[in-house]
């Protein structure tokens, strides 16, 4: 049997369940605080509702904890990591019961429960006061309680800012060896609530070492399709979707939705017919709803169970950096990058940094933009300063420029710090051949799904013949390939001169 719900990926489509709230609606069952706390005074229900999506044909359960988290649980009697462990190890209990009662060869595969985590509820910074570590820390303790008490992955769902779902990935990533799945959610122009496009989205995310990526909630089906088709166009990763049953009407005080069963089942078939791999309902969907799309997909063949899936997926790498709502690919065209944040080359940029006038840096940003700068490279590095506080602090005051940014430093720990805060996908600025510094930067490329500049030069500094280059590059490339960092993520510096500089080429 299978062990892993990653061990589905080609083999079936992924079912995933339907609505928890919906639900709870229809059980009459109105909690005096948050949901989470259901399932210590309805235990029972909870686990039924478990049970009746595992018999529509779910692969997998999200359990009952997608506001589970120490803000929403004060004051409640229960601490949030109580609620993850009961909610758990509910809808662990309902998989185990399930298949006590199923024959193995009718389902081979088994069944799954998810730690289903939602946003946490606040604005992160600068749009609000919740700061990154402080959402790493609320999501950490969640998930640590999850995954001992037998959560199978983690799914993250539902969210409107894709900084927070950074620090939620990162969270999972770094206190758990779980499968993660990313569902964010998008409005009706096309955008995240924070202003993030599909393709964005994608870029950010799908290096940070998940599972898989997807869509859900805030739209229905239908307007769902050109969403998921764009996710198509950019992943490397199996695609989810959950859409919600339409819009909800207000009927003696009872949420109605405006998706019939069989208007859901065709538009996720127009879905998983252009390669998503994993489908399910998000408001307003129900075991019914789940059930007839389970039926609709039984004797089907969908591209993401093709045998090229895989390969077809990573055809579609491209070199790229974000910022939080904007993507930068390179080879398509000339790129250009704005280089004047650096005390090395701009002297009114080295006093302004000496004396903290980030009003300054800010200006020559803006101005580099404004100028058609693609990309900004950041330098802050001066003996006599902190360059960690220094680095940090010029990040946060020109995000709001929107242009990815490049970081250049010669300490590991600025680099890594730039890359855990920067709101999207950056580029580091440089790796070279020697042993030291791709063990010192490679793994915080691999890490943060960064874009890393290839220096070709080596311990005697720059080769002069195009063949030595090329076999450095190679070398980087091969050792890249063996931290799991795609080749599409190096940007190779061949180090040419200008021919002024030359003596050799002068006329």
């Amino acid at each position: 049997m299978t062990k892993k719900i990653t061990d589905l990926f080609g083999k079936k489509i992924i079912i995933c369940d339907g609505a928890m709230g919906t639900m709870l609606q229809k059980y009459g069952l109105k909690a005096a605080g948050p949901p989470e706390l259901l399932s210590f005074t309805h235990p029972e229900i909870i686990k039924d509702i478990y049970m009746k999506y595992f018999q529509a044909g779910s692969d997998f359960v999200s359990s009952n904890t997608f506001g589970c988290n120490r803000l929403k649980m004060e004051k409640t009697g229960y601490t949030a990591p109580q609620a993850a462990a009961q909610a758990v190890r509910l809808a662990k209990e309902a998989a185990a019961e399930f298949m006590a009662q199923s024959k193995e060869e009718k389902e081979p595969f088994g069944k799954f429960a998810a730690l289903d985590l939602g946003p946490v509820g606040k604005l992160m910074e600068p749009s609000g006061d919740l700061s990154f570590e402080e959402a790493y820390d609320l999501f950490k303790e969640v998930i640590v309680a999850g995954a001992e008490a037998g959560a199978d992955f983690v799914f993250f769902e539902t969210f409107i800012d894709i900084h927070e779902m950074k620090a939620a990935v990162l969270a999972a990533k770094e206190n758990c060896d779980l499968p993660v799945f990313c569902s964010v959610t998008f409005e009706k122009n096309g955008r995240m609530l924070m202003g993030t496009d599909p393709h964005t989205a994608v870029n950010i995310l799908q290096d940070l070492g998940i599972d898989a990526l997807g869509i859900n909630c805030s739209l229905g089906p239908e307007e769902m399709i050109g969403i998921a088709k764009e996710f198509l166009t950019y992943s490397k990763l199996p695609i989810l979707v959950q859409p919600n049953a339409g819009l909800p009407e207000l009927i003696d005080e009872e949420a109605v939705y405006d998706v019939d069963i069989s208007e859901y089942v065709e538009a996720i078939q127009e879905m998983l017919l252009a390669g998503v791999a994993i489908a399910g309902g998000c408001c307003g969907t129900n075991p019914d709803y789940i059930k007839a799309l389970t039926d609709s997909i039984q004797s089907k063949n969908y591209p993401a169970l093709s045998p090229d899936a895989d390969n077809l997926r990573n055809e579609k790498a491209m070199a790229a950096v974000s910022s939080s709502v904007k993507t930068v690919t390179f080879g398509d065209k000339p790129r250009i990058l704005g280089n004047r944040i650096n005390p090395n080359r701009n002297e009114s940029i080295r006093e302004a940094l000496k004396a903290k006038k980030f009003s300054l840096i800010r200006k020559e940003a803006a101005n580099q933009v404004k100028e058609g700068a693609d990309v900004l490279s950041v330098n802050v590095g001066l003996p006599e300063t902190d360059e960690l506080e220094l680095m940090i602090e010029v990040i946060k005051r020109i995000s709001y420029l929107n242009v990815p940014l490049q970081i250049e430093s010669t300490d590991p720990k600025v680099i890594e710090a730039a890359a855990r805060l920067y709101n999207g996908k950056i580029v580091i600025s440089s790796v070279n051949v020697k042993t030291e510094s791709m063990k010192t930067l490679l793994p915080i490329v691999k890490k943060y799904g960064a874009c890393v500049i290839a220096d070709t030069q080596n311990e005697n500094g720059l080769p002069q013949s195009m063949e030595e280059r090329l076999e450095i590059a190679e070398q980087i490339i091969r050792t890249a390939d063996s931290y799991g960092i795609g080749r599409e993520r190096i940007l190779i510096d061949c180090l040419a001169q200008t021919v002024p500089l030359d003596p050799d080429h002068m006329a």
